[in-house]
């Protein structure tokens, strides 16, 4: 369902496949959670492989998660601090497609908005061709309809084809993150 009146819903995609993915997960996690007053709304972690990256590329752990944002709230501002997110946890941006990357945020909606521009574009422009999106983002909103696409993410993920290499980690995202999380 889409933002409630008193708050705009924001569903993220999360994945890393460089260096502690799991550790760098969770800090993501921790880092955009404080944004929504209501507890965020986390997939489980799921192992997929690489699409469109460099041969030998490791897999990827990815996962989806809703934030309840305040109104007003802008999505290219979230957008920005996706970003800072990434680089506060050691995305470097450069030249190569597709590498190997400690973490990669994607904004893919921001309730029905619909955007086009040089630095923005709603809902993501692949999401709907993505398991790796689709497959954790259908365990917490399967009936999301992604703005102007006239579909679920139930009805896209039955359309696009399955990762054989893929595999659900039980448990949601934030538990997940919680148990793997060093112990002092």
């Amino acid at each position: 369902m889409p933002g409630s009146a008193g708050h705009h819903l924001a569903t993220l995609a999360l994945g890393a496949n460089r260096g502690k993915v799991r550790e760098t997960l969770g800090r993501a996690l921790r880092r955009l959670a404080p944004l929504s007053p209501l507890p965020p709304l986390c997939s489980s972690l799921w192992i997929t492989t690489p699409v469109d990256c460099p041969p030998g590329s490791p897999p990827f752990v990815n996962a989806v998660m809703q934030l309840r944002l305040p109104r007003p709230a802008d999505p290219r501002a979230l957008l920005d601090h996706c970003l800072e997110t990434e680089g506060a946890l050691g995305r470097r941006r450069g030249p190569g497609r597709n590498r190997a990357r400690p973490i990669d945020i994607d904004l893919i909606a921001f309730d029905d908005l619909r955007s086009t521009s040089d630095t923005l574009t709603l809902p993501h422009p692949r999401a709907h061709r993505r398991y790796f999106v689709l497959a954790p983002l259908c365990e917490i909103a399967p009936d999301l309809v992604l703005a102007g696409s006239g579909r679920t993410v139930r009805q896209w993920l039955s359309l696009v084809p399955v990762d054989p290499g893929a595999r659900r980690i039980p448990g949601p995202f934030m538990r997940a993150v919680r148990e793997d999380s060093p112990r002092g």
